[in-house]
């Protein structure tokens, strides 16, 4: 006689990158699934806590690569519940960060089936951090504004411009396809000596960050890999970071010449 698995769902927040920043609360969750959907930036060494034979479904969105919409994610995490009893939602950094948690989770409830969150370390504070970059500092930020770049009608958040006249330290995430405009439109409130960062692949081995000002940034000298996600800080904390002033500095000896 078949025995029939009692559905329900956890959404996991699997941290901001590296395998071991799940919490340990995340990662008892995720071995006892009995099937996994996971998001893009998801490192792989974590899919290796898992058994072998439990199903691990990429249902990943980066832009322009959907491998699926979000009604069909949401189809699929029923499908799957009803089907196979646990469903662990693996999404990278906290679920209720950018992350449309509240769309999965009230669709799924409407099935009756029960949903778990664990919470995740958030990217946009863990991946500042990693960098020696602090959100708030006595005497330099009191607080700091996390944003996206864009709407869903692709123009920019009424937020960019009004933490933009703040003394506020900016987290945007999503924006580095349009880091110039960004760029442009901070500048427009803040001086072209505001320091700025731009992280990617946050806490893992490849990680890279390029730091600089709103004026140096803008000359698009850089090398940031546009076509990659990463995220952008702009404030005076960005100064802490251990080589901003080296860079800084290599960046006027060279305009010098």
């Amino acid at each position: 006689m078949k025995t029939v698995k009692e559905p329900k769902v956890t959404l996991i927040g699997a941290g901001p990158g590296s395998a071991d920043l799940i919490t340990i609360r995340g990662l008892k969750a995720l071995r006892s699934a009995n099937v996994v959907l996971y998001d893009a930036l998801i490192d792989e060494e974590l899919l290796k806590q898992i058994d072998a034979g439990i199903p691990k479904i990429y249902v990943g969105k980066r832009c322009g690569m959907h491998s699926f919409n979000q009604d069909d994610i949401n189809i699929l995490i029923v499908e799957k519940a009803f089907e196979s009893g646990h469903v662990v939602r693996l999404k990278g950094g906290d679920p209720f960060v950018f992350g449309r948690a509240h769309e999965e989770i009230a669709y799924v409830e409407s099935f009756g089936i029960p949903v778990t969150v664990v919470p995740g370390v958030s990217s946009t504070i863990a991946v500042p951090s990693s960098q020696g970059i602090p959100m708030t500092q006595r005497g330099v930020s009191s607080s700091f504004w996390v944003m996206t770049a864009t709407k869903r009608d692709g123009s920019f958040s009424e937020d960019l411009k009004f933490a933009s006249q703040s003394s506020a330290t900016m987290v945007i995430l999503m924006g580095v396809r349009k880091l110039s405009e960004i760029i442009r439109e901070v500048n427009k409130y803040r001086g072209s000596l505001t320091p700025m960062a731009v992280i990617q692949n946050g806490t893992m081995p490849n990680e890279s960050c390029i730091v600089g000002t709103l004026g140096s940034m803008a000359s698009g000298k850089s090398s940031i890999d546009r076509s990659k996600p990463g995220i952008i800080v702009i404030g005076d904390v960005v100064a802490e970071h251990p080589g901003f002033f080296e860079e800084e500095v290599q960046r006027v000896l060279h305009s010098s010449f």
